[in-house]
């Protein structure tokens, strides 16, 4: 059977190249395809030949490289022993690829119980998790002021989770004007430019002394070093964007130390392989609370796909990922065509 994926085989440069067809082994279901989802920072990382790309590889620039983590799709076989899912089920794939059928170890699918989720919702799901692990390890409560700083992918998913989880009032932060108009339609309740002046007064004025929880995602030092100022005391800032520049400063005493801020670790893959307990999910408990939300109609994912596209344009899409600063907060790319 055929098999194709997109590929980076070399700087800047995606192709969709024929791959071998690999039939599932003992506890491996093979998936085929229907919408797969752009993760913008991590994509463009790897597009651009970024040797910081992850936490437990030494740094190097190797190519080529495959990406394309969060997809749904449709089982069309299974290895011995599978028990979870058969072959016609609606499935979420986490950690799979960019591919036109994807054969991942069975605890990588999830099944999607409710016909009401669309596929654009289920190629999502999986990256929403991202931030809800971050928000989970903030202990947010009830009524609490949060701040989100960075308004690309995460960011906007942020803004609609804090909302779904009772944050209020939710102030979302970015210098792209039509990112700070996504995240009100999004359910922020405050944008702000970042730039402007006196920003950090305006977010303590807004929160009523400060944000006591934030969700960092711009992936740069400046970013955190802002968030820090807009904080309340005890405050909670999770870092989920992956802040690959390593060429800032701040002052710690000043900022983290004397008013007491927790800084939080909110790696995707800094979470129990196992079993969920209080603020730290497994990313299979967690891509299940995303799709629970959805079905019951508290959080709206579909709204925020941007463009769909047929694999044979992956060049020209990733094209522009790799030089377009204002590249649409969600683009998936359609198997089914």
């Amino acid at each position: 059977m055929k098999n194709e994926q997109i590929i980076f085989t070399r700087v800047n440069t995606a192709e969709l190249l024929p791959i071998e067809w690999c039939e599932p082994q003992a506890g491996e279901v093979t998936v085929q395809t229907e919408l797969s989802t752009i993760s913008p920072g991590t994509e463009r990382a790897n597009l651009v030949g970024d040797p910081n790309v992850s936490g437990n590889a030494p740094s190097s620039v190797r190519f080529p490289r495959t990406v394309g983590y969060s997809s749904t799709g449709t089982v069309v076989a299974i290895g011995e022993g599978v028990t979870t899912v058969a072959v016609g089920d609606r499935v979420v794939v986490y950690w799979g690829k960019h591919k036109r059928y994807n054969t991942v170890p069975e605890k990588n699918v999830i099944k999607i119980e409710d016909a009401a989720i669309t596929p654009a919702t289920a190629a999502l799901a999986f990256i929403a998790t991202f931030p809800m692990a971050a928000i989970r390890k903030t202990h947010l409560e009830l009524g609490e002021p949060a701040l989100v700083m960075g308004l690309g992918l995460l960011g906007q998913l942020a803004v609609r989770l804090l909302r779904a989880a009772g944050a209020v009032p939710i102030v979302a932060v970015d210098p792209v004007a039509s990112r700070r108009a996504e995240a009100l339609a999004g359910g922020a309740d405050y944008v702000l430019d970042p730039t402007e002046e006196g920003f950090a007064d305006r977010v303590k004025s807004i929160t009523k002394g400060g944000a006591k929880v934030a969700i960092e995602v711009t992936g740069v030092g400046a970013g955190l070093d802002g968030a820090l100022d807009c904080m309340a005391k005890f405050g909670r800032v999770s870092l989920l964007g992956c802040t690959r520049d390593k060429e800032f400063t701040i002052d710690y005493y000043k900022k983290v130390h004397f008013p007491g801020i927790t800084l939080i670790g909110a790696h995707t893959n800094a979470r129990p392989k196992q079993e969920s307990y209080g603020g730290y999910f497994t990313h299979e408990d967690d891509i299940r609370a995303v799709l629970a939300l959805c079905a019951a109609g508290r959080l709206t994912l579909d709204d925020m796909v941007r463009e769909t596209h047929r694999p044979e344009e992956c060049g020209a899409v990733f094209n522009r990922l790799a030089t377009d600063r204002e590249f649409p907060i969600v683009v998936q790319f359609d198997w089914r065509k």
